[in-house]
């Protein structure tokens, strides 16, 4: 079996080095893989954080930017955190002169930020990859600011039986060839794969959330639930 396959509590060193190889060619290679649908869910997030100016952001699981970016365009300024040195290199030097974006190496269960930096907190496709998801949800809550957001857009799991067994076929067969083709590192996306099997759903995702201590929990599914975007408050009090 690969070093690479799924195994939530693995040594963190080891997912981080496996995002570092990939990290030149992350960003086309999850376009092509999601069939172009990761620039909707990018937009579906951003458009959930709903960023202002003046508001400070903490976008975690950043890789090299893309949604950070798509974040500062409304003026807010955005913190982009990745525990992968070498997605923060690229981000920095594909994105390096967007002035309200700064590119921090950030571990999300020991954040190096003050308690109630900012006014929301985002991680797209990256709590998975956390080796304690708990515990960076306990974070994320005490580095927000109170009455601030929590946005997560993360893979979960298809309602309808139909559409998840044509999802599982794309997966295990069509994703691991596409993979071999487009990426420096298929072994990667063997990774991937499995993480997504081994996540909860979005009801328990949502019960960890609130567990956390977050509050007014709701979240809705993407691509008829092949992702699930979760919001939360931090209460004021």
């Amino acid at each position: 079996m690969s070093e690479h396959r799924a195994d939530l509590g693995k040594d963190p060193s080891r997912v981080s080095g496996m995002f570092d190889e990939v990290a030149a060619g992350y960003d086309r290679t999850n376009t092509v893989l999601s069939l172009g649908q990761d620039r909707l869910w990018r937009v579906a997030t951003t458009r959930a954080v709903a960023p202002r100016r003046g508001q400070r952001i903490l976008d975690l699981a950043a890789g090299t930017g893309a949604s950070s970016v798509a974040l500062a365009r409304g003026g807010a300024e955005v913190v982009a955190g990745d525990f992968s040195p070498g997605m923060i290199a690229e981000g920095r030097r594909r994105h390096g002169h967007v002035p309200n974006v700064t590119f921090v190496e950030a571990d999300a269960t020991a954040l190096p930020f003050a308690d109630g930096e900012f006014d929301a907190v985002t991680i797209s496709f990256g709590l998975r990859n956390v080796n304690d998801p708990k515990k960076a949800l306990a974070e994320m809550l005490r580095v927000t600011a109170p009455g601030g957001t929590l946005v997560i857009c993360e893979f979960s799991h298809p309602h309808n039986p139909v559409f998840a067994g044509l999802y599982r076929f794309y997966n295990d067969r069509i994703l691991p060839t596409v993979a071999r083709t487009v990426s420096s590192n298929a072994d990667a996306y063997d990774y991937l794969n499995e993480s997504i099997k081994d996540w909860p759903d979005q009801v328990t995702l949502s019960a960890w959330i609130r567990d956390a201590g977050w509050t007014r929990v709701a979240h809705r599914d993407l691509t008829f639930g092949i992702v699930a975007l979760h919001r939360a408050v931090k209460p004021l009090v």
